[in-house]
Formats: C-alpha cells, structure tokens, sequence
C-alpha cells in the first residue's frame, strides 16, 4: 500500500487489507512476526490506534494473535490454538467444522467398504 501526500490516509481497514494480501502472496507465513504497530503507524503516517485496531480485526478473523511482550505474529494452522496462539473465533469455528468433516468422511468411508463387501459377495444383503 503506498501513501503519498495526494492520497488520503489509509483507515484500519486498508491497512488489515494490505496484511491480508501479503498472507495470501506468502510474503507473510505462519509464525512471522508483524511489524510492531508504531512502526507499521510510522510507514502508513496514521495514529497507533489504527494499527492496533487492524490487528485487533485480523486476530478476531484468527489470521493472527498476540503475545503480550513479544508481539504479533501470523497463526500457524497446524498448531492448535491452545498452544499459545489466541487464534480468534474463525479459526477455531473452522477448525471444528473441518473437524466434523474429517468424521462424516471417516463414516462415509466404512459404509462404502460394507456396501462393496455385500456387492462382491454373492449373498443377498440384509437390510439392517
């Protein structure tokens, strides 16, 4: 995102949007730090509240989290969140879906087994 003295301000929005892109190109990865926020408020010239809000909306999405002291860092989705990542309600709604997932095609799985047992058999299936 550039900033010029044409263009107007970059809200907490754009700059969460920027963050969000650089996670989609790979040029931020699962445990990278961010920059600190007067650094990042510096570079974008707004106030630190603008970045901490930002960040404050990527860690609600569980794209990031903080660590009082150290700082913000991008969530690893394969390390659960318990592990020190606050990771927000996204991150752990989706984990559980994809969870619950996992168990229907588990479940889905055996049924197909039984069913080509029964068809490669030559006994009629029981209905159970």
């Amino acid at each position: 995102m550039e900033t010029s003295p044409e263009k107007p301000r970059p809200t907490a929005k754009d700059i969460a949007a920027d963050i969000r892109q650089k996670l989609m190109n790979g040029d931020l990865r699962p445990g990278n730090q961010l920059p600190a926020a007067r650094d990042l408020a510096k570079k974008y010239k707004v106030t630190l509240v603008k970045v901490q809000n930002a960040y404050r909306e990527l860690a609600d999405e569980g794209l990031v989290y903080s660590q009082q002291g150290r700082g913000t860092f991008v969530v690893d989705p394969a390390q659960p969140p318990e592990s020190g990542q606050a990771g927000g309600s996204a991150f752990v709604m989706l984990s559980q879906e994809l969870s619950a997932m996992h168990e229907t095609i588990r479940q889905l799985g055996e049924r197909l087994a039984r069913l080509e047992q029964i068809v490669d058999s030559d006994e009629p299936a029981r209905v159970q």
